[in-house]
């Protein structure tokens, strides 16, 4: 959510930051309905003088027996006591509809980011790794032997209906060994704090990390209002929601591996073959909560603890800055990490790590004490570390032998029982 205070005194550049994400100028708007809230509430504060005035000069008018004035000052009291609670009401609701307005406008871009419409506009950054060079036509994951029996689409649609899947054998055996291979990696080198938590969260919670009210067809919710959370970013930030930090506790680094739901409306036609796009599937996900001066360096932090897991699973992808037209509500800045898939011929999304600045945090009113100085927004950020099915996707392409088995990565032997390949008939060896 936006500083009021700041569009006050930078409408021209609040404008022209909009304008670089394609919305239009809203300054004007915003700044209408802060001066009358404004107004409102300088009328009820002068009611309420007004009030106080009249109450003390009625026990006068009483006392030197003055009925006359007595009867006229009792009434200016109550006058001006409905007066200033009829200014109030209108001054909250005022308040309400600048901060409705306030909480549907996007986080406004880094200088530093690419200016686009969409992501034809986004940048390249680097390249890590060579695709490898095959003799046989590659396979996309759902049509590769060893991964078929695994993949068992036909009982998830009867249990569930489309975009979901049942992981047998093998595959998922294969899967749970990439989540914990991951956790691992952020926890024990990466100073990641392991954490578990619901996925089933109050709607403030979803509030404070801009999912509603803009992105609420996005997402489930329950009958008695709690909501399905579309990733652990939700539950992870807002554990600091509402709290005020000792700047020396700063920053807060954690992961968790969730579930997570989406409905992913208005993708209809997208990627529905396979399990590239699920309504249910995991993720371990990274946050951090720091300092706002230190915010991009722990992007670039972020961003590299993603790429060791594409590096230490020895598979090729590609960094890129989302331009202006791409990036998420809430981002001033995101790196997209695409891992290839030889069976797609291309590189497909497989982390977005994402800086917030203090957008999140006034959402959440998550706050810090710097020494000696008085409470400021927080700084967060989040990035998928990665998205677990994407990532068995990619495991199985890059695997794929021209026999129709797999060969996994040597990261993942540990956690396979020291197995190493899925055979064409789907057994782990």
């Amino acid at each position: 959510m936006h500083d009021i205070r700041f569009i006050r005194e930078n409408p021209a550049a609040f404008d022209a930051a909009l304008s670089r994400r394609g919305v239009a100028p809203m300054s004007a708007e915003l700044l209408a309905i802060d001066e009358a809230r404004r107004a409102k509430i300088l009328a009820a504060e002068t009611a309420a003088a007004a009030q106080n005035a009249a109450s003390k000069d009625v026990g006068a008018a009483k006392a030197r027996g003055d009925d006359a004035e007595f009867e006229r000052l009792r009434a200016l009291v109550a006058e001006k006591k409905a007066e200033g609670a009829r200014l109030t009401d209108e001054a909250g609701a005022e308040d309400a509809r600048l901060r409705n307005a306030l909480a549907t406008i996007p986080n406004l871009p880094l200088a530093e980011v690419p200016d686009g419409p969409d992501e034809t506009a986004n940048v390249e950054v680097r390249r890590w790794g060579t695709p490898r060079a095959l003799d046989f036509k590659p396979l996309e994951h759902f049509d590769i032997p060893a991964a078929k029996p695994g993949l068992d689409f036909p009982t998830a649609a009867k249990l569930s209906g489309s975009r979901f899947v049942v992981l047998r054998g093998a595959v998922a055996r294969v899967h749970r060994g990439l989540a914990q291979f991951m956790l691992d990696l952020h926890t024990t080198e990466h100073g990641l704090a392991e954490t578990w938590t619901p996925v089933l969260v109050k709607e403030d919670a979803m509030f404070g990390t801009n999912q509603l009210p803009k992105f609420a067809e996005d997402s489930y919710q329950t009958t008695n209002g709690w909501w399905l959370i579309p990733t652990s970013e939700v539950t992870l930030t807002n554990s600091v929601a509402g709290d005020i930090l000792d700047e020396g506790a700063l920053p807060i680094r954690l992961t968790a591996h969730t579930h997570c739901f989406r409905s992913e409306a208005g993708s209809a036609g997208k990627d529905t073959t396979g399990m590239l796009r699920q309504h249910q599937f995991e993720k371990v996900e990274m946050v951090t909560i720091c300092t706002p001066e230190t915010a991009l360096a722990e992007h670039d932090r972020m961003t590299k603890c993603a790429e060791a897991v594409l590096e230490r699973l020895g598979l090729p992808y590609r960094t890129i800055v989302l331009c202006t037209g791409d990036m998420g509500f809430g981002a001033q800045k995101t790196h997209d990490l695409e891992v290839w898939l030889p069976g797609q011929n291309t590189y497909r999304e497989i982390s977005s790590v994402s800086t917030c600045g203090q957008f999140q945090a006034r959402r959440m009113n998550a706050r810090y004490r710097p020494a000696g100085g008085k409470p400021e927004f927080v700084a967060t950020l989040n990035g998928s570390g990665l998205a677990v099915g994407r990532c068995l996707i990619a495991v199985l392409e890059n695997g794929q032998q021209a026999d129709g088995s797999v060969t996994l990565p040597e990261a993942l032997v540990p956690y396979l029982g020291g197995k190493s390949r899925i055979t064409a008939e789907g057994q782990l060896v």
